[in-house]
């Protein structure tokens, strides 16, 4: 908490069940070089500045998404094999900070629960709440079209339960 009494950092939240298997999805959302084949108008272009370890999409990997004059890097943080990627963005933008994971929890029975959650402070005091909910907007769509992808490559038909939920007002 600001020392104002404003919050210093936001929190945005989608989750959404699949009937993809975690290894599905996390090949998808690790791939950085791949996001234009599902992620939609956020990455209408994607590919690798640089691989990580293990190549292509782990630690130290740094994925470029989107046209010119909008280009987004993010930098691979955390790599747990079907279960964990976290990245965090390494150009400049109107937040600070900003880190996400995207958790893979496999579901007894079948099928994955995905968990999308991105971190950040306001660059700009008074824009956090607003920059909260544009994110969450983003992460929900994100997770959708990534659970969708996910069942389509898995030769599942289309899910009543891939739809993407958010936490917050």
């Amino acid at each position: 908490m600001a020392r104002d009494g404003r919050r210093s950092s936001f929190t945005a939240t989608a989750t959404a069940h699949s009937r993809a298997d975690a290894a599905t999805l996390f090949r998808l959302a690790a791939d950085g070089g791949r996001w234009s084949e599902w992620a939609g108008p956020f990455a209408p272009r994607s590919s690798w500045e640089r691989q990580g370890d293990p190549p292509p999409g782990g630690i130290g990997a740094v994925r470029r998404l989107g046209l010119w004059p909008v280009v987004v890097r993010e930098e691979t943080v955390a790599y747990e094999q079907d279960r964990l990627h976290g990245y965090a963005l390494r150009t400049p933008a109107p937040i600070r900070d900003y880190r996400a994971e995207v958790r893979f929890e496999p579901r007894d029975g079948g099928g994955t629960d995905v968990v999308w959650e991105g971190t950040f402070a306001e660059l700009i005091p008074g824009t956090g709440p607003l920059a909260e909910r544009v994110m969450r907007l983003i992460l929900r769509s994100l997770t959708r079209r990534l659970v969708r992808a996910a069942e389509r490559r898995d030769g599942l038909p289309a899910s009543t339960t891939g739809r993407a939920r958010s936490s917050g007002p």
